[in-house]
């Protein structure tokens, strides 16, 4: 097998995937020049760790997405605005310069469009955009440091999320699987490269995970709405009004994923082997209760997921591999 993947990524062994889902290769990120001297994207570093962005004066863009924990915050849903938990989970920031949409839901079409909405959102940062830039306009530094850049006297809205966007589109850390995809080969153990055998594999994780950020930024059901139950989330559905929608969340970049637990849209699986456990049986496969038959908004989960039947040590072997990643 160590020979087998000695070579460039078009000699490995094929891919498998459900269907015959197309996907995308495996390739090396081609990351953004790194955070240097430009003034917006200093302006936006500044922007992120300041609470002045919260109607509180206590909030960042930190306060969720902390550098020290892969710029996520490690619990399963984030704390915001007096004290109130959002129902969904904070994603990490990294690596996300050439992503086209975000938020679990795709609420949200460009970075800026995304650094945007926690601001306004009254469980998160609880500020009006008015209110934000009147008070940026009175800070005793930004609007100076804000003309230098835009030559404008007055900041606007657009001027601080582009700010912020700025800065994030720098956000990017090298992983032991980006070195091993830049050539060295050795740099993984036995069980790590039988892990990555697997996920491209039997476990046929490149369905949807693949290409250089390792998803394929579509919206599927894997089975975990809860719908007509305690957290449930209707996903996509809420934006789109759409009932196939119903369940479906975006694909995330398996990208840093050991350091960005707890996983899914809720935060509920602590563990990657709790993940790997839950893709082994298909995903989960609600059933309607009493009382739901014939409801039309009743979540069906993908046939994209079919059962692995992975042994233990195939298990333990692809949590390995994700460990690098």
């Amino acid at each position: 097998m160590r020979e087998a993947y000695s070579g460039p990524v078009d000699s490995w062994p094929a891919v498998e995937t459900t269907g015959d889902t197309p996907f995308q290769e495996m390739a090396l990120l081609e990351r953004p020049h790194p955070f240097a001297d430009d003034p917006m994207e200093q302006l936006g570093e500044a922007l992120f760790f300041d609470p002045i962005l919260s109607a509180s004066g206590q909030i960042a863009c930190a306060s969720c997405h902390h550098p020290d924990l892969a710029f996520t915050d490690g619990i399963r849903t984030s704390i915001g605005h007096d004290r109130q938990q959002g129902r969904r989970n904070a994603p990490t920031l990294l690596d996300k310069a050439d992503q086209a949409i975000f938020m679990w839901d795709g609420a949200a079409i460009s970075l800026e469009h995304q650094a945007l909405m926690p601001i306004s959102n009254p469980v998160e940062m609880a500020e009006t955009q008015a209110a934000l830039v009147e008070t940026m306009n009175a800070d005793p530094d930004y609007p100076s440091q804000f003309r230098a850049i835009t030559g404008r006297d007055e900041i606007a809205m657009e001027d601080i999320t582009a700010a912020l966007a700025a800065y994030e589109r720098t956000l990017t850390r090298r992983t032991k699987f980006d070195v091993f995809l830049a050539g060295e080969r050795d740099h993984f153990t036995d069980q790590e490269l039988f892990g990555l055998h697997l996920f491209r594999t039997k476990a046929r994780c490149m369905t949807c995970h693949s290409g250089p950020r390792l998803t394929d930024d579509e919206f599927h059901n894997i089975g975990l709405t809860y719908y007509g139950r305690k957290y449930e989330d209707l996903g996509r559905y809420a934006l789109t009004n759409t009932p196939e929608n119903v369940g479906e969340f975006k694909t995330p970049s398996l990208r840093h994923v050991p350091r960005t637990g707890p996983y899914m849209h809720n935060g509920l699986f602590p563990s990657l082997r709790g993940i790997v456990n839950l893709y082994d049986a298909g995903g989960a496969r609600p059933r309607p209760r009493e009382g739901m038959e014939g409801d039309p908004l009743f979540p069906e989960t993908s046939e994209l997921l079919p059962k692995l039947n992975l042994t233990p040590a195939e298990k333990d072997a692809l949590v390995a591999y994700l460990e690098t990643l």
